[in-house]
């Protein structure tokens, strides 16, 4: 498919598309556009990274791995930003997981790559930077929620925080895959996807969740989607 496509143009990467045009003209012959397909592992917990994703059109989830094998998500990644902060931040690895959550298009860069544009300065290390501390607050709240708020509410937060990552008002997921990425019982999810679903807010059929009503969505959810998405537009645009 040719890199011109609207669909899968490195441009459909908001931090790509920021940067001026010597900047962009340096960096494109080393994005290499990749296909990535449901529940694909990007990088493992603690392994060496050696290349950088920004997706266009897929979400990436970042989650945190248990010893005992259960998991939690700590934040979730899609055409806004990159995937792999550690290699522009001081670090060749991990402690986290990286998954494909909804399948789609990113495109690849090696570290080397990254790192020696990042030392230039300029546009790119700000939007990099800029979007860091957008993830940072993304994570953060998180926690909080996890914490503090109510099963229903934490997955008004994430399929909020999903949709606005996707081109589309349906997303394939299934309440056991939402239940690992939040760290709660399936049981929980189901019937907080029954609610909404009786509320009219979605419909789930066969493993796909469709956004009937956004504005009952987001009067449901708690403070928490708010306060993650006026940081990401204060600081991304």
């Amino acid at each position: 498919m040719p890199i011109s496509s609207p669909a899968i143009s490195p441009m459909a990467n908001r931090l790509l598309a920021a940067l001026d045009k010597v900047e962009f003209e340096r960096l494109q012959p080393d994005l290499e556009l990749m296909s990535l397909s449901l529940g694909q592992v990007i990088y493992e917990s603690g392994t060496q990274m050696t290349h950088v994703y920004f997706p266009t059109d897929c979400i990436i989830s970042l989650l945190y791995l248990m010893e005992n094998g259960s998991t939690a998500e700590i934040g979730v990644t899609g055409y806004e930003g990159v995937v792999g902060i550690a290699l522009f931040m001081g670090g060749q690895t991990t402690p986290n997981r990286a998954v494909v959550q909804s399948a789609g298009n990113a495109y690849k860069m090696s570290a080397k790559s990254l790192q020696a544009e990042f030392i230039k300065g300029g546009t790119f290390q700000q939007s990099l930077l800029r979007y860091t501390q957008a993830l940072i607050t993304q994570i953060s709240q998180t926690a909080v929620c996890n914490r503090l708020h109510s099963v229903e509410q934490q997955l008004c937060r994430w399929l909020l925080l999903s949709y606005d990552r996707l081109h589309s008002d349906k997303l394939v997921m299934t309440h056991n895959l939402i239940a690992n990425m939040l760290g709660v019982r399936r049981e929980g999810i189901t019937l907080a996807a029954k609610q909404l679903q009786e509320r009219g807010v979605i419909s789930y059929v066969r493993g796909t969740i469709t956004l009937l009503d956004r504005p009952k969505l987001e009067a449901t959810v708690c403070e928490c989607y708010q306060v993650v998405k006026s940081e990401y537009d204060r600081l991304l645009g």
